[in-house]
Formats: structure tokens, C-alpha cells, sequence
């Protein structure tokens, strides 16, 4: 749903504005521009570039370093078996329907949507309460109009109503999406009722090789290599359980009709991290956390109220399923506040998914609504198991245990002898079947063998398959056992970059008010693309040396920086890196040819500090690596007036 946004200093968001400014400072731009583009490619620009690279290394520092987390990078290409056996291939699918008399194809639920938010901005109008985002999006309001949903007030159970659906549109299939399309009578700008949605897998497909012998896929997630090398990670890490690995990569998903920017792409940068066995021995640390919840079932009754608690509390009322699932849920709470995310801009949703027992979004309120950028699902032991059973590969974990234990379970016996002969090319398929069968439906063989000398199974190759007990045999056995094999359960956070970024601009951006006024990008000097602008006072010569001197001494600390050198005024050059989200400006003066000292300037208050080289290259340091504040500089350096802001 769509909401009213505000800015950083609570002015109304300007959506224009803001994507306006992104593209022009070249955060990103189109792909392939000059040849038309194509929808849902962009390209970052150095701005862009340098903003996710330090997203990217604040992410490492938090949870790669943190939790002593194992790094791989696995291949984009993947081979069909590995996405059917994961359920990519079967599940991995939007819903898409399309207008019969224009052919636009668009996203099933993406269109209810639209529709129904149209009609409640019709309401609002109505009823005086037009928001500044719909006047002030024109291409909005002309979209509203050309499908009739202006300034018509609803009736205030209808207006309910709607906003149930929407709050609940993420659990509608097919049916559900059809039937909502002809209740309402959502019809397109055409003005034709939409075709029935049908699944559209939203993966690329490929084939491996000149022969096309093997078709594959372009990853859309970067897990299931995690997942395909656990054994050989749980070997490199001594056989030491639990453990965590992670993966940073492109991914490519084939969306439908991608829209909003980096909001939804074709390819993008997804950061995954799996941690083994569900369980956590630093959930202490974290367990006062506070997060905004939207619990399952509050979205089932058709609300998007959320509850503030502690994660603790979360945990032991049963709200999130256990402590690793909710560590990890407070650790990507700290991490997103920590790059600039406005805490009152976020929740965390819970949804359901085809791979996990619990599974919660982090949602990061923009000027499209609330949007996914984090995705944390307890995978349970699914992943392992379903790539183990189909390559018959043990994925795995062997405990020692300390004392043995005596187990009671039923156990199968095949006589060989009798057993190959007898099903012949289909005996590996009857045998993965009998070993497949749990301790209830062994338990069930063994009463059948023993009441009436046979049982049936089902092979889905051959049907009914009967066996007589000359050649299968399951009895119940105790047994003492010095190791303990299990398949660990998981927990996967995956965090979408773009979409974290284009949050992170919103959440940062605001307007300077004056004589003209100034957008500003204030981004944590952490996360910010440049760390400090240096300008000289004028284009004199004499600054050269000096400005040289400050910038090498910047890089040896490792610590980006630009020159403007400008004919423009201090102040206008000033205002253009504020809009790129520059920390801080050092400004090399006539003063400075005198004694050496340089000027220090905040972004976001605009005032100065003066002193000699060697103390503000420090508070840069300091600023930068988050050691201080601009507050406490402001207290260590003294204050500086004199030059236009």
C-alpha cells in the first residue's frame, strides 16, 4: 500500500525529486540508454558504486566478522536438476495476467493493487483529504484518471474492505486473484476486465555448453550453493558445529513488469547468509532489541497494525519461532540502522514460504509503500534434505557423543540375492522408496510382512510395487549408538542491495530551505560515497601544494575524498556534494598559507571547525570510522565562521 512519505527533517517527499536526483548525480541510470533501455536493467554510476561498496563492507564487518562467518562465492550458472530439486522450478513464480485489447501483461497482484489504491485516493479526494504525493505526482494522478478512480467517495465499509485486501494480497493465488478482479470489477486502462492470471516462472533460462544438452538456469537467489557445498564447508571447518557461510553475488530474476527504480529489477545484488543449526548462544546480547512486528495473524484479520516488543519477549510469547531465528532478526535491525535506515521507517512482516517453518521480511517504508529488503526464513532442514535425497550424497553431521545412547527404531533388510533379480533395472527406484519411509510407515511394513507375508508401496516409476518378506524384512532393533547423525536445521538472511539503497535515499534526503533551495543526501559518513570534498578558497595557485598534501594523506588513510576546483562559488560547490551525500569539507584558505591550518565543515549543519592539518585529518578518522560525532568535534576543535555555507 501505497503511503504519505516525509523527509529526513519531515518536509513531504518529493518522489520526482528524489529519483530526479539519483539519476542526474548518476547514482544509477538506465542500462543500454542511448539504444532505448530495457525495463528493470540499471547501471550504478560512481556515486552509486561507491554507496554500495560500503554498504557491502559495514555488512562484512557485522555479521561476516562478527559471527566468524565462512565467505564463498558460487557460480551464477546452475543446472536445471539443481533448481527443480529445490522447488525453484515448480514454485518460483509470480502470477501474470494481461489486457486482451492492448496486450499490456502485467503482475496479477501488482494489478489489484494499483486499482484499489486508485480507488482509495479517489476517496481521500473526495473527501478533502488529497495527499501531496498524488498532487504531486503527475503521472500517478493521469493513471488514476485514465482508469475512472478519481474523487469518488466509497462507503466506509467498501473503504475496509479494501484495505484488508491489500493488507493480505500476498496470500492470493491465482483463484484468489481472479476472483478479486471480478468482484471488484478491476478493469485496465483499456477498460477490458484482465485475463485469468497464470504462473509465469521468473527464472532465466540458459543452456550449458554448444550442444544445449544441459539446460540451466541464472541463479535467482545465491543459497542453494551454500547449500550444495555444506560438506565441504563443515570440513574446512573441522567438523564444528554450528557454523555460518555467506555469499555475495548477482542474482536474475525475469520480473514481470519490473517498475520503481532499483525497487524491482532483472538483475540484482543479493547478500545471503546461512547459519547451521537452529539454534543461537548469543541471543543474550540481543534479546532487549525492540522491533515493530506484523505478526501472520494480524494480516490475516486484515490489518497492518504492528506491535513494538523486544525480540526476547518475541521469542518466549511464540511470535517469532526461536532464538537464531530471532538473533538474526535483531542483528539485521542494528545493521540497517547502522547504514542510515530510519527505525520509524521499518517492520518486520512474517509471511509464509514453500522452504521455511517461519520466515519474517524486514520492510522498509518508501514513497511506493512498505517494500521487502531483507528476507529472514528458518529453511528448517529442507534445502539439505531435498539436495541429499536426490544426489544420495550424505549431507550431514556427525556428533560424537559423549555418552552412548540406546536407540529403539525399525530397520529394513533387503536380501540382495533375491531383491536384484527380482526388480532388475527398477531395483534402485523401488530401494529409495523403502529407505525413504519414515519410522510410521516401517513400522506399518513390518505388521504387513508379519500378518500377511507382503506389502504394497508406491514407486512413482512403476505404480502399486508388492513385496513378499523372502526378500524384505523391517524389525524393531535397539541399538547403542557413539555418534549421532543429524541434518541441521537453517537459518537464511537475504538482503536485497538495491532496494536497500534506493530506502536509504529516501530515509536520507531532505531540502535546505534559503534563498534557493538545496537537496541534501545525509548519509552516515560510514556509508557515505565520499567521505570529504576539498575546495580551495579560490583558484590561486599557491592552494595547490597544500590541497595535494591533504588528499595524499586522506588515501594513505584510506579515506575517499574529491577535489572542486570549480569557478563556482564555495558555497554552490559546497551544496552540489551535499546533494551527493559528502560527509565533509575541508576548505584550504589565504589562513592556511600562513599557518597551515584548514577548515572542517558538517553536511548537515553546515558549520565549521578550524584547526591545524593534523587534527582534522584525525577527526575525519574519527567521524568516519564512527569513533565520534560531528558533536563531539565541535567540542574538541574550535568553531569557525567566515566562509558562505
Amino acid at each position: 500500500m501505497t503511503t504519505t512519505m516525509t523527509t529526513l527533517k519531515g518536509q513531504p517527499l518529493d518522489r520526482l525529486a528524489v529519483d530526479g536526483l539519483l539519476r542526474r548525480r548518476m547514482f544509477y541510470t538506465p542500462s543500454f540508454d542511448i539504444y532505448g533501455g530495457i525495463s528493470g536493467l540499471f547501471d550504478y554510476g560512481p556515486p552509486g558504486t561507491a554507496l554500495q561498496s560500503n554498504i557491502l563492507d559495514v555488512w562484512r564487518k557485522h555479521f561476516v566478522l562478527e559471527d566468524n562467518v565462512l565467505e564463498v562465492d558460487c557460480t551464477v550458472l546452475t543446472p536445471h536438476i539443481v533448481f527443480k530439486t529445490s522447488g525453484h522450478v515448480d514454485r518460483f513464480s509470480d502470477w501474470m495476467c494481461k489486457d486482451p485489447k492492448s496486450g499490456v501483461i502485467m503482475r496479477a497482484d501488482h494489478f489489484v493493487e494499483d486499482v484499489l489504491e486508485a480507488r482509495l485516493r479517489g476517496d481521500k479526494e473526495a473527501r478533502g483529504q488529497a495527499t501531496s504525493q498524488t498532487q504531486k505526482d503527475p503521472k500517478r494522478a493521469a493513471k488514476a484518471k485514465a482508469k475512472g478512480h478519481t474523487a469518488v467517495k466509497l462507503d466506509d465499509a467498501v473503504v475496509q474492505e479494501y484495505e484488508s485486501v491489500l493488507a493480505q494480497i500476498d496470500n492470493y493465488d491465482d483463484k484468489g486473484l481472479a476472483a478479486l478482479i471480478q468482484k471488484y470489477d478491476l478493469r485496465c486502462a483499456s477498460g477490458e476486465l484482465p485475463t485469468p492470471p497464470v504462473a509465469f516462472n521468473l527464472m532465466f533460462k540458459t543452456s550449458i555448453g554448444p550442444s544445449s544438452n544441459t539446460p540451466g538456469y541464472l541463479r535467482p537467489e545465491t543459497a542453494q550453493g551454500q547449500f550444495l557445498n555444506f560438506a565441504k564447508l563443515l570440513e574446512f571447518n573441522q567438523n564444528v558445529m554450528p557454523f555460518a557461510s555467506a555469499s555475495i553475488g548477482k542474482s536474475y530474476r525475469n520480473e514481470i513488469s519490473p517498475r520503481g527504480g532499483l525497487l524491482r529489477v532483472r538483475e540484482l545484488s543479493i547478500v545471503s547468509s546461512l547459519k547451521l543449526a537452529a539454534y543461537s548462544n548469543r541471543f543474550h546480547q540481543v534479546e532487549n532489541v525492540e522491533l515493530e512486528l506484523l505478526p501472520r495473524e494480524t494480516q490475516l484479520s486484515g490489518k497492518t497494525n504492528t506491535t513494538r516488543m523486544s525480540i526476547g519477549k518475541a521469542v518466549a510469547d511464540g511470535i517469532v519461532d526461536n532464538e537464531t531465528l530471532g538473533y538474526f532478526l535483531a542483528r539485521i535491525n542494528l545493521f540497517l540502522q547502522k547504514i542510515g535506515v530510519d527505525p520509524k521507517k521499518t517492520r518486520f512482516r512474517q509471511h509464509l514460504a514453500h522452504y521455511a517453518c517461519d520466515c519474517w521480511d524486514a520492510e522498509l517504508l518508501t514513497s511506493s509503500g512498505w517494500v521487502e529488503c531483507v528476507g529472514c526464513a528458518d529453511r528448517s532442514a529442507y534445502d539439505l534434505s531435498v539436495h541429499s535425497k536426490q544426489t544420495e550424497k550424505p549431507l550431514l553431521v556427525r556428533q560424537q557423543l559423549e555418552q552412548p545412547r540406546t536407540v529403539t527404531s525399525w530397520e529394513i533388510d533387503l536380501n540382495r540375492k533375491l531383491f536384484g533379480p527380482l526388480f532388475k533395472k527398477n531395483a534402485r527406484a523401488v530401494e529409495a522408496v523403502l529407505m525413504a519411509a519414515s519410522q510410521e510407515q516401517r513400522e506399518s511394513f513390518g505388521k504387513e510382512l508379519e500378518s500377511t507375508g507382503k506389502v504394497v508401496i508406491d514407486v512413482a516409476e512403476l505404480g502399486p510395487v508388492e513385496i513378499n518378506n523372502d526378500v524384505l524384512k523391517c524389525e524393531l532393533r535397539t541399538s547403542s549408538q557413539n555418534v549421532r547423525e543429524y541434518i541441521p536445521n537453517v537459518i537464511e538472511p537475504s538482503f536485497g542491495i538495491g532496494r536497500i539503497i534506493f530506502a536509504l535515499c529516501e530515509h536520507n534526503y531532505w531540502v535546505r530551505e534559503g534563498d534557493e533551495a538545496r537537496s541534501v543526501l545525509s548519509f552516515p559518513p560510514i556509508v557515505a560515497p565520499t567521505k570529504v570534498l576539498i575546495v580551495p578558497l579560490s583558484n590561486d595557485k599557491k592552494f595547490l601544494p597544500y590541497m595535494d598534501q591533504i588528499g595524499q594523506k586522506l588515501r594513505n588513510a584510506q579515506i575517499s575524498s574529491r577535489v572542486d576546483v570549480s569557478s563556482a562559488t564555495i558555497g554552490k560547490r559546497y551544496s552540489r556534494n551535499d546533494e551527493l551525500g559528502t560527509a565533509l569539507g575541508v576548505t584550504v584558505d589565504f589562513q592556511t598559507l600562513k599557518d597551515g591550518s584548514i577548515t572542517l565543515r558538517d553536511r548537515d549543519t553546515t558549520r565549521q571547525v578550524r584547526a591545524d592539518q593534523d587534527k582534522v585529518l584525525a577527526a575525519i578518522q574519527e567521524i568516519v570510522n564512527g569513533g565520534k560525532t560531528w558533536a563531539d568535534i565541535e567540542n574538541d576543535l574550535p568553531a569557525f565562521t567566515g566562509q558562505d555555507q
